[in-house]
């Protein structure tokens, strides 16, 4: 094997494997964005205001990464929002809908932000102990 086709071949399988590796954090944190968001609909359901916007919240934390999700999770803050007729939550998140793409762009997300309109766009949080733990797999 010629030394160049054996560095592409190096190249190509570090590729791969980040790749591999990124796919399984991805699905892993869908995974838990469906949990947050069934528990969401639940709280929603049954008058919960306050459950319903903390499942929301913590689904918006783990999908921070992942634009599309992201995305999704202020859309539904926005739907919840206008359905509970806060103005000042709806502001909000018509604004962090325009953010999102920006911040993905230039790689500027705030870990941990919960998404809402009482905290600010741009400040980082820690991310609860228990999203933490679903998010590499293990059980509670």
């Amino acid at each position: 094997m010629t030394p160049f086709i054996w560095a592409f071949a190096q190249v190509f399988y570090w590729h791969r494997q980040r790749r591999w590796r990124g796919l399984a954090r991805s699905l892993q944190a869908r995974k838990v964005i469906a949990e947050e968001m069934e528990i969401f609909s639940h709280a929603k359901a049954s008058g919960d205001t306050a459950n319903a916007w903390s499942a929301l919240e913590r689904a918006h934390i783990v999908s921070q990464p992942y634009l599309g999700p992201h995305l999704s999770s202020h859309w539904a803050m926005l739907r919840f929002a206008i359905s509970q007729r806060d103005a000042r939550e709806i502001a909000g998140q018509i604004f962090r809908l325009a953010l999102a793409p920006l911040g993905a762009i230039l790689g500027r997300i705030p870990a941990g932000n919960t998404g809402r309109a009482n905290v600010s766009a741009f400040q980082q949080m820690d991310i609860p102990p228990d999203l933490r733990a679903k998010l590499r797999g293990e059980t509670e």
